[in-house]
């Protein structure tokens, strides 16, 4: 057999073998559009980047930056680097102004598409947990709340599979509160308080989705109602995310208790174990309301005196089963390695 031959089917089966199987590759890639933030390892204050203005527009977006003059700069300049101290506090970051590892990793998370910080929003004191500006919330008269799945077209997962997960989020927030959820069919669905609905790209609402990962959904503050899901996404509702064979499998019942927090009051929490946290590991569950979380909603209804939820649960019972990054370091290495062995033999 020819030398080049032989050498490409045995490189093809190295990477077949140390390639995770719930990987496409190398017929294809996952699509993440955050992804490129890693290509700024090594990017200083003063530095140029082409990735900069990316950065600066994504900042923008969560509230971190105001909008331009002009586009945004490819310098790392003073305000990029008063914008990530910000982002970094409101992640639960070290606080270090610099474009380090653990900040890329989480700038490169799909996450909520609410922003982090809004003109006039409440700060955080002792807390973590933040409210909507003006501290909006349901009227205290009206205390069982109608929801309607509006929208369900665009993604496969059968209706009564959906109605089984939005149940389960929704009463996890009413174990917490005086708060109670009902469902609704057409024709009350038209007057539901709420609305959930899958769409993709740009659905209306001003707030267009970006496709697989980047940002998985976003819902409006009170009174409004509204709950939009990207379509796109890879939807676990069934069985274990974390054993989810899709690279990119996201757990709807996680995203879905993380907006009905929106729904109900709540900003974004910089306590990284609060299911309101604004960023989601794929193959990750993360479903049960932490003490932050408790403390935050209780905060704008009161407590449910018949509940047995914990306020004072302080630990994440957050699983995943994502393949660590440095896992797949490990991996690009020995199948490196176990070709330049290939081609020594070769050569001898």
């Amino acid at each position: 057999m020819p030398f080049t031959t032989t050498l490409l089917i045995t490189t093809f089966l190295l990477l077949l073998c140390f390639t995770p199987p719930s990987s496409s590759f190398p017929f294809s890639f996952p699509s993440n559009p955050w992804s490129l933030f890693q290509n700024l390892t090594g990017c200083n204050p003063g530095d140029y980047n082409p990735i900069i203005p990316n950065l600066k527009s994504y900042l923008h977006r969560f509230g971190y930056l105001p909008s331009p003059v002009s586009n945004f700069s490819d310098l790392f300049d003073s305000d990029l680097a008063a914008a990530l101290l910000s982002y970094q506090r409101n992640l639960g970051l070290p606080t270090t102004g610099s474009l380090d590892a653990d900040t890329l990793s989480v700038l490169s998370l799909p996450r909520c598409g609410v922003p982090d910080i809004t003109p006039n929003s409440s700060g955080r004191g002792r807390h973590l947990y933040s409210y909507f500006a003006g501290t909006p919330s349901w009227p205290s008269d009206k205390r069982v709340l109608t929801y309607a799945l509006t929208d369900t077209s665009s993604i496969s997962i059968d209706r009564r599979t959906l109605q089984n997960v939005f149940a389960r989020a929704f009463a996890r927030w009413s174990a917490a509160t005086t708060l109670n959820f009902t469902e609704v069919s057409p024709p009350d669905s038209d007057f539901a308080d709420i609305t959930i609905g899958f769409y993709r790209g740009d659905h209306g609402d001003g707030e267009a989705f970006d496709g697989v990962l980047g940002t998985l959904a976003h819902a409006f503050s009170p009174t409004d109602g509204r709950f939009h899901l990207d379509a796109a996404e890879a939807w676990v509702a069934t069985g274990d995310v974390t054993a989810a064979e899709e690279e990119n499998a996201v757990d709807l019942e996680s995203v879905a208790v993380h907006e009905i927090g929106h729904l109900l009051g709540l900003g974004h929490s910089s306590a990284t174990e609060a299911v309101m946290y604004p960023s989601l590991r794929t193959r990750t569950r993360k479903v049960e309301l932490m003490k932050d979380d408790v403390e935050g909603i209780q905060g704008l209804y009161g407590g449910n005196p018949n509940s047995g939820v914990d306020s004072m649960r302080r630990s994440s019972p957050e699983t995943s089963g994502g393949v660590p990054e440095r896992a797949a370091v490990t991996v690009v290495a020995l199948v490196a390695t176990a070709v330049a062995s290939v081609l020594t033999e070769f050569v001898l």
